[in-house]
């Protein structure tokens, strides 16, 4: 069965304002020495008042959501420990009246200096997805079929829709904010591994980014793992959400290997469509309508259902059938994270959001 795993961000809050709170070394190290937590499953990220967690490698769902919610509760308690609390948005809520330090990382700091706003602004949180794959031949085959999927799973996960005490009118604020970096947005299609390398060298030449690391396409080959990273999807309110997505993602990256072997030719739609894609699915989450793999307009929940059919034999296969699609029925019913935002703030004020989120965030 093909391997999954899952990493998650979160925002370090003050639960009496609601402020960002730059204590993530302190939140981490206590943490990591959580009974059943070890620290190499807790990260550092980019700003201090962000925390990631990684699962390890998971056979099953039903690991992915154990992993999640023993990690999101070690994390939550040293959180706690330190005043603060765990948020698990896509983007902070409050107007930071002074920016967030950046992590005391050599990394971290030469991208401070290359684009100082941009690293001010990139206080946003997602969920990463990656699937065991064999090689990075099948890995390449993988990405060039899932590609048109993830503004579809863009939509669904949206949970970003506050930015600065203001609603931006977009679903995944997150999304906007990524696709300012130089390499970002739904990668290009590939002839094959060596052409992939051949493009992140390039890339790499210029000198415009300083890493790897820096090559933000929503879906990628990890260069730690033997793995698809699938980077697209905001940081979810619920474990149980993100295990869906889990599940989603393993069952796109099983069609595609399973195509890949028949010999099924990738689609290879106009990059300025997939664009387009991208942008409808994060300005509307699943509020509105979104543009399908072929190119075509079509209400959101009509999209969703045939993401659904399009992965039914290897969802089936894994076992995971009836759980996933219950979980995307109730997405379909309830809304998006970033639904359940607006429709808190409606009724009543920013704090109010603020503690929903906290408090969904701790909870299966």
């Amino acid at each position: 069965m093909t391997t999954v795993g899952v990493e998650e961000e979160y925002l370090l809050v003050d639960p009496a304002t609601g402020l960002l709170a730059p204590y993530a070394e302190k939140v981490r190290a206590a943490a990591g020495v959580e009974p059943f937590v070890t620290s190499r499953e807790i990260q550092s990220e980019l700003l201090q008042a962000q925390v990631e967690v990684a699962t390890p490698v998971c056979g099953t769902l039903e690991e992915v959501g154990g992993h999640l919610l023993r990690l999101r509760h070690a994390v939550a308690g040293a959180a706690e420990a330190h005043g603060c609390r765990i948020m698990a948005s896509g983007t902070p809520l409050r107007r930071e009246a002074v920016p967030v330090p950046v992590t005391e990382q050599t990394r971290y700091k030469a991208m401070q200096r290359q684009a100082p706003q941009l690293v001010a602004e990139q206080m946003v949180n997602g969920m990463h997805v990656h699937v065991g794959v064999p090689d990075r031949h099948v890995g390449v085959e993988v990405l060039n079929r899932l590609r048109v999927w993830l503004p579809t799973l863009t939509g669904m996960a949206a949970n970003s829709p506050l930015w600065e005490e203001h609603d931006t009118g977009f679903a995944s604020w997150r999304t906007v904010v990524f696709e300012r970096w130089p390499v970002s947005g739904i990668p290009p299609h590939f002839a094959d591994e060596e052409d992939y390398d051949a493009r992140v060298r390039r890339l790499l030449a210029t000198g415009v980014i300083n890493d790897a690391g820096q090559v933000y396409w929503q879906a990628r080959l990890s260069e730690r793992y033997p793995t698809v990273e699938v980077r697209c999807l905001d940081v979810q309110l619920r474990t149980d959400d993100a295990v869906m997505f889990a599940g989603l993602v393993r069952a796109l990256a099983d069609t595609a290997i399973r195509e890949a072997a028949a010999g099924a030719a990738p689609a290879e739609p106009a990059a300025e469509l997939l664009r387009v894609a991208m942008w409808q699915a994060a300005r509307h989450g699943l509020s509105g309508d979104l543009v399908d793999p072929a190119g075509r307009r079509r209400r959101a929940g009509d999209v969703v259902c045939g993401l659904l059919e399009h992965v039914a034999p290897a969802l089936e296969a894994a076992g995971d059938s009836r759980g996933v699609t219950a979980l995307v029925h109730r997405l379909l019913q309830e809304g998006t994270g970033a639904d359940r935002q607006r429709q808190v703030l409606a009724g009543g004020r920013l704090d109010a959001v603020t503690k929903m989120i906290v408090e969904a965030s701790g909870m299966p």
